[in-house]
């Protein structure tokens, strides 16, 4: 069984959470019993969260020798000029190493729900969204990049992982997949 999970804002990715008080986890969402999360995102970033209960098909989805591409839509404060996409597109250089080249492109700001709490708006600091596509899984990584080129990251939506797209899956919701 795979799902696709649109994991809201805040959320941990895992069943429990040991801290005190507890903060939200995917047990609130009334997913199939027996499936875990394929990978992760941060409690602070939102969208697509594959669950299988197939250990091998969590391992090719997770395994960085497969390079599975993920796409993320970005919002990023700043005004994105052509060297820093280039240098995302060259790969970025951070503490654990240079990252493999992403795909980078500036797009229009794209139709989402609202996020609760909302990005902070500051009249005297533009903002902007990028398509960013990368095919490894480091810690925060897509946070990492953007800021190492001087947009810090405001908020991050993964839409696709592989062939498998959010599409217009509602946070807290899910679907199977074939």
């Amino acid at each position: 069984m795979l799902i696709a999970f649109n994991k809201p804002y805040g959320v941990l990715c895992q069943f429990t959470d040991r801290n005190v008080p507890a903060r939200p986890t995917l047990a609130g969402f009334g997913l199939p019993s027996g499936v875990y999360p394929a990978g992760r995102l941060d409690h602070d970033s939102e969208g697509l969260l594959l669950l299988t209960d197939d250990g091998a098909l969590a391992h090719r989805i997770t395994d960085p020798r497969h390079k599975l591409a993920k796409t993320y839509r970005v919002q990023v404060e700043g005004e994105p000029q052509p060297a820093q996409l280039d240098a995302l597109r060259r790969g970025v250089e951070l503490n654990d190493g240079i990252t493999l080249p992403a795909q980078a492109t500036c797009i229009d700001a794209p139709t989402l729900w609202p996020r609760d709490p909302p990005v902070r708006f500051r009249k005297t600091v533009p903002d902007a969204w990028l398509e960013l596509t990368i095919r490894e899984g480091r810690n925060r990584q897509v946070r990492r990049m953007t800021a190492a080129v001087g947009l810090p990251t405001l908020r991050l939506v993964r839409v696709a992982i592989g062939d498998w797209r959010l599409d217009d899956l509602q946070p807290g919701m899910w679907r199977r997949l074939d």
